[in-house]
């Protein structure tokens, strides 16, 4: 059984159609490669998948886990387990690595950010990524690759299930 279904999925921007009735299926544990040109919609397939282009702004049907999905936006996406990393990192440069792995979502106790808790979840998932750098470390002191996978570590403190990397 597939873990993610696409189905017919076609976007149009003003007239013009990015995608056209693609199908797309992925099951546990798989690993897929979308590969083409520039302007063949991968991207836009992937933004159709998370949300970014939400129900309504698409035709065809999404199924994850078995069930039809219609995120409505990212977080949808994200609470079901499907989490994008875009070409462009979306990380705080001035922010240490766990204050971006954890920004928006901090650990907290009694209502105050436990930052004890948030430095040995980074430390975990760095390990996971196979980044020795400290949790303290400013993001701007990594080079772009190291970025990377502190972007990816950030998916994986979400519970990712379906990681999408563009590009």
């Amino acid at each position: 059984m597939s873990l993610l279904e696409m189905r017919g999925i076609t976007k149009r921007f003003h007239g013009v159609t990015a995608l056209s009735d693609v199908n797309l299926a992925v099951r546990a544990g798989e690993i897929h490669a979308v590969v083409g040109e520039n302007g063949a919609g991968k991207s836009t397939l992937m933004k159709v998948l998370s949300g970014v282009f939400a129900h309504g702004e698409y035709d065809g049907e999404i199924r994850f886990d078995g069930t039809a999905r219609q995120f409505r936006g990212i977080r949808d996406s994200e609470r079901a387990g499907i989490i994008i990393i875009h070409q462009e990192l979306a990380l705080v440069p001035l922010l240490s690595i766990a204050e971006n792995i954890f920004l928006g979502n901090e650990p907290a106790r009694h209502g105050v950010i436990d930052w004890f808790a948030a430095h040995a979840k980074t430390q975990a998932l760095l390990r996971k990524v196979g980044l020795a750098e400290s949790p303290a470390t400013l993001v701007t002191d990594l080079g772009v690759g190291k970025q990377q996978l502190v972007e990816i570590a950030k998916a994986l403190s979400k519970q990712v299930r379906l990681l999408i990397l563009d590009e």
